[in-house]
């Protein structure tokens, strides 16, 4: 029987929650790198036992750990395993990110900075996405802060930027949304190895059909009035995009406000917020076998991080947005003001289809029926920044 395996990245380590195909019995292993934060950890689909995640710590930096045997055993490539936190400064720091100094600038690469035409300083801050390859494990992409895109095909153990999505995405007029200056999410288009997506706060959507040699936003129709130009082509707080494998051309977005839908591969974008109690939000996730049925979780506002009344919803559509129903059963509905942040809604490939997220209150919920019913699988973790889930044969 196929099981599932959910990866939970949290404030102060790493989950491991794995289950049969029946979802109804969850063994949890963790925390790995306890006392690290875990911004995202995925899974590869060319290999289902390689495993990445993103560690940052404060006092440390930022590494890139691997698995290869289903996050049992862990390693950085390239360099000597990382000694506890609590065991002082590691060495062997490796996985180096190197920025690309082009001939455009001609300016130095000075540590962790990079300086572009404007003398803004490009600062390597963390690693919040990580998109392996879908057809090779050791090729993975890494959006990170200061926003900019890596890519390594040697396991994580080097990496280079992709540095047309700067230089052609007009880098120098990005700035941070809340959160920083982050590239949060990569898609990668499965009918075209060539066409990709990277979501950027606050810049908005930009694509590649070359690989990632050039890139151009993609960002109209957005409308986002706390920009001088409300229509602006570059400026929007996104914060999360998703497709399905099955339509890739048909994009949805949860923006700081408004839920939007695009159906020719990011050209024009619509709003799909339709009866929602409130369109401010975080994460966005597709139905495995159904292309049309959509998933968010409305946030009271940009100011109030925390669901509207208390009432923890997940809000469904099966018409590609504007239509939407709340989701209750099994979940809190008074007194509840947890948070659940873009990384943390995934869900899983079998039949019916399993939705998962996580809160910063500590809990991971499931559902094993596409949403009609939710159990808490997991509680009390560390505020919960990632969830993943790998679909295991």
């Amino acid at each position: 029987m196929s099981g599932v395996r959910v990866l939970v990245g949290t404030k102060k380590g790493a989950f491991i929650l794995t289950a049969d195909g029946t979802r109804k019995s969850w063994e949890v292993s963790g925390p790995h790198f306890g006392g690290w934060e875990i911004y995202h950890m995925k899974g590869s689909a060319a290999d289902p036992d390689r495993i990445y995640a993103s560690q940052t710590s404060g006092w440390f930096g930022q590494i890139i750990q691997r698995s290869s045997d289903g996050g049992r055993t862990w390693e950085t490539p390239g360099g000597e395993k990382l000694p506890d936190v609590s065991e002082g400064m590691p060495t062997g720091v490796s996985n180096k990110f190197a920025y690309d100094t082009s001939e455009e600038t001609g300016k130095p690469l000075t540590t962790h900075k990079w300086y572009d035409d404007t003398d803004h300083p490009w600062e390597f801050k963390r690693v919040w996405h990580l998109e392996p390859s879908l057809d090779d494990p050791d090729s993975v992409y890494a959006g990170v802060e200061d926003a900019a895109l890596f890519r390594s095909t040697d396991g994580a153990t080097s990496w280079q930027e992709v540095s047309g999505l700067r230089g052609y995405g007009g880098g120098s007029h990005w700035n941070p949304g809340a959160g920083g200056l982050c590239l949060h999410t990569v898609l990668l288009d499965p009918s075209d190895p060539h066409r990709m997506y990277a979501a950027i706060s606050a810049a908005g959507v930009f694509r590649t059909v070359d690989g990632g040699t050039t890139w151009r936003p993609i960002n109209r129709g957005l409308v986002s009035n706390y920009m001088p130009d409300p229509e602006a082509e570059i400026g929007h707080c996104v914060h999360r995009i998703a497709l399905h494998p099955a339509r890739p051309e048909v994009l949805y977005m949860q923006k700081h406000w408004d839920v939007m839908r695009s159906d020719d591969a990011g050209d024009s974008w619509h709003e799909v917020s339709g009866d929602l109690p409130s369109d401010f939000g975080f994460p966005i996730e597709v139905h495995a076998h159904e292309p049309e049925t959509v998933y968010v979780v409305p946030i009271k506002s940009d100011s109030e991080h925390y669901p509207p009344e208390g009432k923890l919803r997940v809000y469904r559509s099966r018409t590609g947005g504007g239509e939407w129903e709340p989701l209750t059963r099994g979940l809190p509905q008074e007194n509840c003001y947890v948070n659940v942040l873009r990384d943390a809604m995934a869900a899983d490939a079998l039949e019916p289809c399993g939705i998962y997220f996580g809160t910063t209150g500590g809990q991971v919920y499931a559902s094993a029926d596409s949403g009609d019913r939710w159990e808490p699988i997991v509680r009390d973790l560390p505020a919960v920044l990632a969830v993943e889930v790998q679909t295991l044969p």
